[in-house]
């Protein structure tokens, strides 16, 4: 056996795929080398932990080992906690500890991981108290995997707890802290523990600041990103500064603060200044050209991003769908559409949802709604996106239909945006009665307060159906503040109906109130120019220059150019 155990050790120090593995193997079995605990703790780490390893037949190999080692034990919780399957790293951690296995520091960050992946708390928190019963809670391994745990299961109390009672805080632990309070949605103060960090003299790594970039692009707070990226240049890591070892995911990092902050000059010129990009870079540049409004630069840079070969994902595409929904740009929207069928992804529920929708608010109400019937799981954004979107377009009948298919076929519960098309679908119908029961009931039956949303689209239900005085009274007892939209409902219904009297009413609240919007003092306007009160048509039009208010200006677009599919 000693012969040939140096050249097999050899032979599986190179193995690079599992057919050289399975070589070896063999010549171990043939040669009794399997015996020796340091090959087969190769053999089973490869074929566990490997890329072109093979999970199964490290099991298989596994379950023939009379007495596995710690290590052999470790590789297999690895693999399993790295796996599709991760619930079975705590089944091989259950039986470990029943054959009288002792684990290590190696050990829990892998158990902890599997915890995390699915969504085992419980399991977690037993394996906490035997970390302490072990006195291992003083490991910075162990340790930092008990805080990544609690932090994955939004246990943000307890993850700190076990943070504060780290002996020594190094840079992996500030870092989880920071990563756990961004996937909890708090990224303010994962940008407060980063300054607690430098005030503790621990020098930053550059996972560290990925981190706090991406809490300074969630929480819009520009000066401490540019603070960062300062910080970053006085480390020497700044990638826009390197000429080598560019790091293309710090890079996109930065892109993306100064993006989402609405720095899109400087996102845009440094995006440029990338030597490499990867598609997080992509989607995050046209993402914020969308969220700020400029969707025809957005579908210029998807064209860029096609040309540079590279294959847009989910959400590339729930983005740009978006932005054509934005724009209205239907011809945008089907070749998207097209593109989006030739790799299945229209049964993604958000992505069917997302062309609806497009093809709600761009008009085609028909493709919506086969859309919507091509889909095999519809949640509520989905039953919601079509309710809206016929209802905006004249299909009040048919949003109501389908809202009363929702409540019938379905489990789902509607929500204050889906009360906002079933009231604008009774409002665009002239169903006054149905529309009074949906406003009571919404919140009678599923506890909703309405919004203001809610009592504009009552407000102008009455009124085009020429209850002024019902409408004004409804106005008078809101809870909240009327805004312009519900003035301009009140307002389109006098003029509607000729009511010069609520309509003076309504003139005396919006010059105490002083309401913005030009729309409300056109409409005055009008109204009293109908009914030739042209002292009045002088009063509103003054109103609206000493107030500088500008009148509105009406535009159309032209869809000049499809993308390709």
């Amino acid at each position: 056996m000693k012969k040939h155990y140096n050249s097999i050790l050899s032979l599986l120090e190179k193995c690079k795929t599992m057919a050289e593995l399975k070589q070896s193997h063999g010549l171990m079995i043939t040669t009794s080398v399997i015996r020796d605990v340091i090959p087969l703790s190769r053999l089973v780490d490869f074929c566990a932990n490997s890329e072109s390893g093979n999970l199964s037949y490290a099991k298989s190999v596994f379950e023939r080992i009379d007495r596995p080692s710690l290590y052999i034990w470790n590789s297999m919780i690895k693999g399993y906690s790295n796996s599709e399957i991760p619930d079975e790293a705590l089944n091989m951690y259950s039986e470990m500890r029943q054959r009288g296995y002792a684990p290590d520091h190696f050990t829990f960050p892998f158990v902890l991981k599997a915890c995390s992946l699915v969504n085992g708390y419980n399991s977690g928190q037993c394996v906490h108290n035997y970390i302490v019963k072990t006195g291992f809670e003083v490991d910075a391994y162990a340790a930092t995997a008990l805080l990544q745990m609690y932090a994955a299961s939004g246990d943000m109390h307890a993850a700190l707890k076990v943070f504060d009672d780290i002996p020594k805080w190094n840079v992996v632990a500030w870092t989880s802290l920071i990563a756990g309070y961004i996937s909890n949605d708090r990224p303010s103060e994962a940008v407060t523990v980063y300054k607690d960090m430098e005030l503790w003299s621990v020098v930053p790594n550059e996972i560290t600041m990925v981190n706090v970039l991406v809490a300074c692009a969630r929480s819009r707070d520009i000066n401490t990103g540019k603070w960062v990226h300062d910080r970053i240049r006085q480390m020497g890591l700044d990638p826009f500064s390197l000429n080598l070892n560019f790091n293309v995911i710090l890079a996109t990092a930065i892109v993306d603060m100064y993006a989402k902050c609405g720095r899109l000059k400087t996102a845009r010129n440094l995006f440029n200044k990338m030597p490499q990009r990867n598609l997080v870079a992509w989607n995050s540049i046209i993402g914020a050209y969308i969220q700020y409004g400029q969707a025809n630069e957005a579908l210029g840079l998807f064209s860029d991003m096609r040309a540079a070969d590279f294959e847009p994902d989910k959400a590339t595409f729930l983005s740009l769908i978006g932005a054509c929904a934005h724009l209205g740009a239907l011809a945008s929207g089907q070749a998207l559409h097209a593109y989006v069928s030739k790799g299945n992804l229209t049964k993604d529920t958000a992505i069917g949802t997302a062309l609806l929708d497009m093809y709600a608010k761009s008009g085609d109400a028909e493709r919506a709604q086969q859309v919507f019937s091509e889909l095999q799981k519809k949640d509520l954004t989905t039953w919601t996106s079509l309710i809206i979107g016929l209802a905006m377009h004249g299909h009040g009948e048919k949003a109501l239909t389908f809202f009363r298919k929702m409540q019938e076929e379905t489990m789902l519960i509607p929500d204050e945006i889906t009360y906002i098309g079933v009231l604008s679908a009774c409002s665009h119908v002239g169903k006054v009665e149905d529309g009074k029961n949906h406003f009571i009931s919404m919140k009678s039956v599923y506890g909703i307060e309405p919004t203001t949303q809610h009592y504009g689209c009552m407000v102008d239900l009455l009124s085009r159906a020429g209850r002024l005085r019902e409408a004004e009274r409804l106005v008078e007892k809101m809870p909240v503040e009327p805004n312009t939209a519900i003035w301009s409902a009140l307002l389109n219904g006098c003029k509607i109906y000729q009511n010069v009297n609520v309509a003076d009413r309504v003139r005396r609240r919006v010059r105490e109130l002083e309401v913005d919007g030009s729309g409300v003092y056109v409409l005055l306007s009008n109204i009293y120019a109908g009914a030739c009160r042209w002292e009045e048509v002088k009063m509103a039009r003054q109103l609206m220059k000493e107030r500088k208010i500008q009148k509105s200006l009406g535009h159309s677009s032209v869809e000049m150019k499809m993308l390709a599919p």
